[in-house]
């Protein structure tokens, strides 16, 4: 075997030489395996080494583990896992932080599955130093020959210097690595904080002055100042989500992130996923490192909204994070410890679901530390009013229309409706509302009005297909032409961009 180091000791001079140029080499690289590369290309010059592998201590286990592997001979890539600090010579380094010299491994008893790997590779002996930087121990570097005794005194003096050297490569490529981890946990954070910028409700927009609603105000205020769990409970678009966010504003946390988690829309096998996030190759699919709402999170708020559909699986770890602020990411046995409050948000009855053997009674009774009931619209009807002419000026100043008056028998009709769907589906009927506005008279479909379904599920559809209708009228009048002063969008009184969102939306398109 050709061992790939000189027939001829090398002169001292030449060997600092050698030293200098790792030092150069070493201060460009910020890739642990790029440094052993290096080494293990440079180093055959002055010293007989045929392999060259870095271990470095994990605090989290207390194992060590091999980071690279490089050598100018054939050899099988190292398998990565971690092993016992007990259970490698490397880990007896990094115990004793002295350099250690194996002349012969075949006659060392000392850690036989690591002898016997190093075996297969063709080494026959040794020699590892630690690595230290300002009394921290990272780990330790070890040089392997293809022959017997390959490493006398002389050498110790040149590979301790060389250790050193390394030992600085090491420290500088794992604090970028670590600096790389969080620059890219800051900015998924930017792009989650961009994405509900652009949400409708990016700030506490809470309208309305009945007694209902102040109640909950003041529990909200009452609970803002603690980092008590909160439950919000309410119909579907009551309101709930703006309550989660008051509470956020009003806290001592209102200076880091607010993070939304909608357990209802993420598919159960991705919820795990996208609650604690996982590791690269953790399941089929995951390519990269995933960081999760809690990380997200931490030091803010996380709000669990429709926290009832969380599965049964699910709900004991959800259960652990609340009482002991810790978790794992999917793949990985490394504890993350975090500092989030949760604030939890559900439309169904969760004591039945807890009877039902459908949620479990100890992570309700966890959530429910202190509940928050926000009212029906129905039973707040003061608040219709004030409601009405916001959600008006907001739909009028985004189309570029001007409307002055809201007709007094529109408004009796709109308090007199008992709004199923609640305040976000006053919101919907409003913005039709203003579509179909060709004057500063508010137009209101009264008709739509008259027939109340408790199940808001008919009166949708109608006002939607009246939409439809009107925007079809229109197009067939300016013979499907969109733009221009005679196009549909200047007969319905709305930008060209917004016609054509709401065609999309309807699934309006030209008849071929």
């Amino acid at each position: 075997m050709d061992t790939g180091w000189p027939s001829a000791p090398e002169t001292v001079p030449e060997r600092y030489r050698t030293l200098l140029g790792v030092a150069e080499t070493l201060a460009t690289h910020r890739d642990l395996g790029e440094v052993c590369r290096d080494l293990a290309r440079l180093l055959p010059q002055v010293v007989p080494v045929n392999l060259v592998g870095l271990s470095l201590y994990n605090p989290d286990r207390h194992t060590m583990k091999m980071h690279s592997l490089q050598a100018n001979v054939p050899v099988e890539p190292p398998e990565g896992h971690d092993q016992p600090v007990d259970d490698t010579p490397a880990g007896y380094i990094w115990k004793t932080q002295e350099p250690l010299f194996v002349d012969d491994i075949a006659a060392e008893p000392r850690w036989p599955s690591v002898i016997e790997a190093m075996q297969k590779k063709g080494v026959q002996s040794f020699c590892g130093f630690p690595l230290t930087v300002a009394g921290r121990r990272l780990g330790a570097i070890g040089f392997c020959s293809a022959r017997k005794a390959a490493y006398d005194e002389r050498d110790v003096e040149f590979l301790s210097h060389l250790a050193q050297q390394v030992a600085v490569a090491v420290d500088n490529a794992l604090a970028h690595e670590e600096s790389a981890q969080l620059r890219d946990k800051l900015a998924k954070e930017k792009l989650y904080l961009e994405e509900e910028i652009k949400t409708e409700y990016n700030f506490e927009e809470i309208i309305g002055d009945s007694q209902a609603l102040k109640r909950v105000l003041k529990q909200v205020e009452t609970v803002a100042a603690t980092d008590t769990t909160v439950l919000i409970l309410g119909e579907t678009g009551s309101g709930k989500e703006l309550v989660a966010r008051a509470v956020h504003n009003l806290s001592r946390r209102r200076e880091r992130t607010f993070v939304k988690l909608n357990c209802a829309a993420i598919p159960t096998g991705l919820l795990e996923s996208e609650l604690f996030g996982h590791e690269k190759g953790a399941f089929t699919g995951a390519i990269a490192t995933k960081i999760g709402r809690f990380e997200l999170a931490d030091g803010g708020t996380l709000f669990l909204d429709e926290v009832g559909e969380i599965p049964l699986e699910l709900q004991v770890k959800l259960l652990r994070v609340l009482q002991e602020q810790e978790f794992e990411r999917l793949g990985s046995t490394r504890t993350i410890r975090v500092n989030v409050r949760v604030i939890a948000a559900t439309n169904r009855n969760l004591e039945e679901m807890v009877e039902d053997h459908q949620f479990r009674s100890d992570l309700y009774y966890r959530l429910k530390v202190f509940p928050i009931t926000v009212p029906p619209l129905r039973e707040r009807p003061e608040d219709i009013s004030l409601l009405v002419r916001h959600f008006v000026n907001k739909f009028a100043r985004r189309m570029n229309k001007q409307i002055e008056t809201i007709p007094i028998e529109a408004m009796k009709a709109l308090q007199a409706y008992p709004w199923p769907g609640n305040v976000r589906e006053l919101e919907n009927f409003l913005e039709r509302a203003v579509i179909l506005s060709q004057t500063s008279d508010l137009f209101v479909l009264i008709s739509e009005l008259q027939r109340p379904s408790l199940t808001g599920g008919p009166a949708a559809v109608t006002l939607e297909d009246a939409e439809r209708q009107h925007i079809l009228k229109a197009l067939r009048e300016s013979k499907w032409t969109v733009s221009g002063p005679t196009g549909a969008a200047a007969r319905l009184g709305m930008k060209r961009t917004t016609l054509i969102s709401k065609m999309q939306k309807l699934g309006i398109t030209r008849p071929q």
